[in-house]
Order: structure tokens, then C-alpha cells, then sequence
């Protein structure tokens, strides 16, 4: 994909991966016009949210039929401090901002998870969930008065759901490694109780839920690899031969290829490869049986 600049000369678009924190989504945005930026810079680009520094994660290539937002510029050491300096005091922001909802009322049910300054202080960002069983409140009042507070800076209150707070909140998973949300995942996948299901993991609330009160993402992780292995083997309560007559199936392994049969009331554990398909088998044995067709008299002297 290519463009053509104001003189006529058609350039190839050199199209760039930005993150603006350390797990986070990448957005794409256009470098040709900063041809010496590459991976690990950090660079000012214009987003809805106002003037933002990101660090560039690496090259992509364009889209046919998408805009994409030019780079502003590199940035700077002094852009570098200014960031570092404004992180500091979110944390002091974030303290006003819950202090100014309790004397305001009425917020009981939010909680403000954090506050996030761009790099050069000009706008201030405070993330908040609220219960789903509740209405978000007004934050109108709330604003006003953080605006008072916070003057020559832009204020922003952004609600999030429960998987970005978990994620911003961090902490430890069920299987106690720090939570996934906050490691690694950059986004998150659409998760469905049938991923369980298909896994045969029990669908008791506390075996399937993450610390953010929604479905683990981690159902996902092996969800096609159990679909794919059950696509090869027999369903339960499936009538199967085995090499020790036929069976009743009453549980499938699918990371093992094997299932286990009753027998006689005593339970067995076959391999893929050692199951006959009844079915299959019985056509055999019937056609065995017939005789051969080819003479009306059933006499075969076939070779």
C-alpha cells in the first residue's frame, strides 16, 4: 500500500504498532514521514483522547482502504521526564479523587480504580467500575469538583469493566501465578460457558471464575484442541467395540485419544486405535454372513 505526498512522489507506507502501557492493545499508526523511528522508540501521536506518548512495539503492514493517523514526532529526554514526573503523582489523584466521592455521596458503588496523566500533564484520567447490578451514578458533580481541583488539566472519567480492572489491579490467579490479564494478554477473547463444557471442567462457580467475577480466560487456552480430539472420538453413553466385546462409553479423554467403557460393570480405559466402530462392524459381520451374491444359489467359488 502506498501513498502520494504533496510533491507527487509515491512513498510505501511504513505503518508501526504502538502500545501505550506496558499490557496493553497495540494501535496502528503511519511513520513514513519519521523514517529513522523503530521498534522501542517512543513517539507523540494525536488519538481521540488527546496528544498521548507510546512506544512503538514493532512494523505491521497497511490495510487497503484504512487511514491510518501520521506520528507526530519523536519523542524527546524531556518528554521521557515529564511522563515520569506526572506518574508520580497519580497515585496522589487517585487519593483525591475517592476523598472528593466520599464527601460528595452517592458513589458508594463505584470504585475508582486509577488515575492515568498523559505524558505532558495536560489531561487527567480517572478509570472506575461500578457493580452491573447497579446504575452508574452521575459523575457530573464528581467532575465539577475534580475540575476545580485539577486546574489547567483536562478531566476525563472513564468507566471499565471487571477484566480491565482486575487487569490494571493485578495480583494472583486461582492457580497462583500473577493473573494473565496483567502479564500477557492484550486483549480479551469472547469466553462461553460451552468451553467449559467441552472440557469437562465442572461448571461450580469457583472452578470457572477469575478474581474479576467473570468466566477465567484461561477456558480458552486448549478450547480448540479439546474440539478438535472429540471430533475423533465416540460421545458418551455410544455403543463401541472393544477388544473385549462390546461396551457403553461413560467418559471421553480427549488429550489422551482414549475413552473409558463399562464392561460387565467394571470400567476400561481404551485408545482411539483400539476402538471398533460397532456399527461399522456389525455391516461387516451381516455381510459376512449373506454369503456371496454374486450366484443365486449362494455357491461362491470366488478366489
Amino acid at each position: 500500500m502506498s501513498s502520494q505526498n504533496s510533491t507527487g512522489t509515491v512513498t510505501q507506507l511504513r505503518i508501526v504498532g504502538i502500545r501505550f502501557h506496558k499490557i496493553g492493545k497495540l494501535y496502528h499508526f503511519d511513520s513514513t514521514m519519521h523514517p529513522d523511528v523503530q521498534p522501542g522508540d517512543y513517539v507523540i501521536v494525536e488519538t481521540t483522547r488527546g496528544r498521548q506518548m507510546g512506544q512503538v512495539m514493532g512494523f505491521a503492514e497497511p490495510e487497503e482502504s484504512r487511514e491510518y493517523k501520521p506520528i507526530l514526532r519523536k519523542a524527546t529526554p524531556r518528554d521521557l521526564l515529564l511522563k515520569q514526573a506526572w506518574q508520580e503523582r497519580e497515585v496522589g489523584a487517585l487519593i483525591r479523587c475517592r476523598e472528593a466521592a466520599a464527601q460528595s455521596g452517592g458513589y458508594e458503588e463505584v470504585k475508582f480504580i486509577a488515575a492515568q496523566y498523559n505524558y505532558d500533564g495536560s489531561m487527567l484520567t480517572f478509570l472506575y467500575s461500578c457493580d452491573t447490578d447497579h446504575k452508574a451514578p452521575n459523575m457530573n458533580k464528581l467532575h465539577a469538583k475534580l475540575r476545580r481541583h485539577f486546574r489547567n488539566t483536562k478531566i476525563e472519567m472513564r468507566q471499565i469493566g471487571p477484566r480491565d480492572a482486575a487487569k490494571l489491579l493485578g495480583g494472583y490467579g486461582a492457580c497462583g501465578q500473577p493473573r494473565c490479564c496483567s502479564t500477557f494478554l492484550t486483549d480479551f477473547s469472547p469466553i462461553s460457558i460451552k468451553m467449559a463444557k467441552a472440557q469437562g471442567i465442572s461448571l461450580n462457580p469457583s472452578e470457572i471464575t477469575g478474581m474479576c467475577g467473570r468466566l477465567r480466560c484461561c477456558l480458552v487456552y486448549e478450547y480448540e484442541q479439546y474440539v478438535e480430539a472429540r471430533k475423533h472420538l465416540p460421545k458418551r453413553n455410544k455403543r463401541i467395540g472393544t477388544p473385549l466385546g462390546e461396551a457403553k462409553v461413560i467418559d471421553v479423554h480427549p488429550l489422551q485419544d482414549a475413552v473409558t467403557v463399562l464392561i460387565e460393570g467394571k470400567r476400561h480405559t481404551f485408545s482411539r486405535e483400539e476402538l471398533i466402530p460397532l456399527a461399522e462392524w456389525e455391516a461387516l459381520q451381516k455381510k459376512a454372513q449373506a454369503g456371496c451374491d454374486k450366484n443365486e444359489n449362494g455357491d461362491c467359488d470366488c478366489r
